[in-house]
């Protein structure tokens, strides 16, 4: 005898068959398991490599001193001269070095190079997690075409979700309006899939990270 069922009300009873039978959960802790295996690598190592790989600079200073030395001796070969700084912290550095940088928007049309500080460093991917909660705001980090990012080591985590708990535990339930991540220099590849450094943002970006 022909059997007439068709193939979706064949699927349909073996879904009714399958709710009547019980079974317990093969994956019962699945949620709480680790998305990623350990990582080999210590968390600044990771992020290097992932972040130099998609076009990033990255430089690691021990200090305050050793920041300002690499940085004096990159703005001469670069010849860096329209650098922005709104970041109390990172002009309280300047100052202290007697490092000349712009401290308002005054002649921002004409700017070279921003820097800015960030609210993580996310390790797995090389992405850089920032808002506009800082002085900085959105647009330091976008009209310059050299944005560098000063960032501490206790700002590196390796995942987003632990770059979330910072944020959390940093704000609470003030939640900065913007909140996003920056992976690598501005791209694109819409003109005849031909990759273009800088497209809709700064051409080079640089992390400077600093123990502590």
């Amino acid at each position: 005898m022909k059997d007439n069922t068709t193939s979706k009300e064949r699927l349909l009873k073996k879904i009714r068959k399958a709710l009547l039978e019980r079974r317990d959960n093969p994956y019962p802790n699945l949620e709480e398991m680790p998305l990623y295996a350990p990582a080999a690598e210590l968390p600044e190592v990771i992020f290097a490599e992932q972040f130099t790989a998609v076009a990033g600079q990255f430089v690691f200073c021990e200090d305050e001193i050793q920041f300002i030395e690499i940085l004096l001796n990159l703005a001469e070969e670069r010849e860096w001269r329209k650098i922005y700084c709104w970041e109390p912290a990172l002009q309280e550095i300047f100052k202290k070095y007697e490092y000349p940088f712009f401290e308002t928007d005054r002649d921002f049309e004409q700017a070279e190079v921003g820097f800015t500080l960030c609210e993580a460093l996310i390790a797995r991917n090389g992405s850089i997690l920032v808002s506009n909660a800082n002085a900085a705001g959105r647009r330091l980090g976008i009209y310059p075409n050299v944005h560098v990012v000063v960032a501490y080591t206790s700002q590196l985590v390796m995942d987003l979700k632990d770059g979330f708990k910072l944020l959390k535990k940093k704000y609470g339930h003030n939640t900065p309006s913007l909140i996003s991540t920056i992976t690598g220099p501005s791209r694109t590849a819409d003109i005849e899939k031909t990759l273009v450094l800088g497209a809709h943002g700064p051409k080079e970006l640089f992390v400077f990270l600093l123990d502590g």
